[in-house]
């Protein structure tokens, strides 16, 4: 059975990656798919750090790749990308396990809309958001307890991010993702199962 992609998109620390964790669905980490860190192509921030959230810092071709391999035989070998050490440190297989629908989730989601639809694999685009202020609490938090970088570097982008966050919701928007609160966005995912278990 060939598979369709729940795209969650949306700014960093909006929800993303805990939404994909309870709809209970196959999952694909789109962060996986960064550049390493020591690609001379990489763009960088104000902060002189790689920009993690400009989209020249992630390889969405081969985000499609791996996407379409994995809904249409049902399995792929994933990288797995650690942003404290800058580059890939492994690889996961995932499997469909004959789910209709898998989810992809990662900040530059947006980016690979047109792609998955011109292929007949989008089941869904979706851009998780909450008010700023959470957004960047719940970022600053995550990162800090997951040491990503130094704590005053996290905060400095995460103020960075805070005044972004409104023109990345745009952006995804006008990818054709629709803007959702994290409750509303699982709402939204289990009306595309209802369907899909009827069958």
């Amino acid at each position: 059975m060939r598979s369709r992609v729940v795209l969650l998109a949306g700014p960093s620390g909006a929800g993303k990656s805990r939404l994909a964790e309870l709809v209970g669905l196959p999952v694909v980490r789109l962060d996986d798919f960064y550049r390493d860190g020591d690609d001379e192509a990489m763009p960088r921030s104000p902060l002189g750090i790689v920009d993690w959230d400009d989209p020249r810092s992630w390889d969405g071709e081969r985000a499609v790749a791996a996407l379409e391999q994995l809904c249409t035989t049902g399995a792929a070998d994933l990288p797995i990308y650690d942003i404290a050490a800058d580059g890939t440190v492994g690889h996961r297989p995932v499997t469909t396990g004959g789910s209709a629908l898998i989810v992809a989730e990662g900040i530059f989601a947006d980016q690979i809309v047109g792609a998955l639809r011109d292929r007949d694999l989008l089941g869904a685009a979706i851009c998780v958001r909450h008010h700023r202020l959470v957004t960047f609490f719940r970022r600053f938090q995550r990162d800090l307890r997951e040491h990503r970088k130094p704590p005053l570097t996290l905060l400095r982008r995460g103020l960075l991010l805070l005044r972004d966050d409104p023109a990345v919701v745009r952006r995804c928007v006008e990818a054709g993702c629709e803007p959702l609160h994290p409750k509303a966005a699982r709402r939204r995912i289990e009306t595309l199962l209802t369907p899909s278990t009827s069958q």
